[in-house]
């Protein structure tokens, strides 16, 4: 979970086997859940913060609810092999969120994706960038990269009002500024010109934007990522990661 803003949390922990339930409907992970109730994709919350060089953790619990307004069971394979699929699920939906720690709450847009895969993501990926953005109608998706074995792959799909994918003509690459961490950024845009209005995760291999762009002769707002598995492979980055991605037997 990554909550940003004044009172910025961050949390990714790994635990074991004993530690993951699921039936039908819902998935838990330790303390944390996710299930399918009334219509809505609830997440419970209930973790603690991981900081660099800082021992202690702070608390962060809450309640995530996300309604889809649109539903698609379409996924797609990202590699010949069929190794890394990634789906879409609601391309369009609504968020309410209530944090008690911190205490927060606030409604809004929202898009729900996953990604899952018979490898590891460095070995299928080198690197990859994704921007998604609500149109007035749907959503634009555009996903490009460079897979493990050099060959190059680039989609854009339109997602109309009821969530059903059609694939479009991509639109001009936008060059944008590296990260902080000097990440190569690039995203799509009507014009071939996009702009960064705000970096929300800036790290050694990925990096998370906040654009103002142009998709299907509108102006919107997208955000977009760009992963560097490269980097997240060389030996210093994994020694950093159990700091920010501890281990938790349960």
């Amino acid at each position: 979970m990554a909550l940003y803003g004044p009172q910025h949390r961050w949390v990714m922990t790994e635990r074991g086997q004993g530690a993951v339930s699921r039936d039908a409907a819902t998935l838990a992970i330790g303390p944390s859940s996710v299930r399918w109730e009334d219509g809505a994709l609830t997440i419970d919350i209930v973790e603690g913060d991981t900081r660099l060089f800082v021992p202690w953790q702070r608390k962060v619990t809450g309640r995530v609810r996300v309604y889809p307004e649109m539903l698609n069971t379409a996924a797609f394979a990202l590699d010949p092999a069929e190794n890394h699929i990634w789906h879409c699920l609601a391309p369009c939906a609504r968020i309410e969120v209530e944090m008690t720690a911190p205490a927060s709450r606030w409604r809004g847009k929202a898009y729900l994706d996953h990604n899952r895969g018979a490898e590891p993501l460095e070995t299928g990926f080198n690197t990859w960038h994704w921007s998604r953005a609500h149109l007035k109608e749907g959503a634009l998706v555009c996903y490009e990269g460079e897979r493990g074995d050099g060959s190059l792959f680039a989609s854009a799909l339109r997602f109309d009002r009821h969530g059903v994918p059609e694939p479009v003509d991509l639109p001009p690459i936008a060059a944008l500024p590296s990260s902080g961490w000097r990440i190569n950024r690039r995203t799509r845009s009507d014009i071939g010109v996009a702009e960064v209005r705000r970096t929300w995760e800036d790290t050694p291999f990925y990096a998370r934007s906040e654009l103002a762009s142009r998709f299907m002769g509108e102006e919107v707002v997208a955000v977009q990522e760009s992963l560097d598995m490269r980097r997240f492979s060389s030996p210093l980055v994994q020694f950093m990661l159990p700091y920010r991605m501890p281990r938790r037997p349960r």
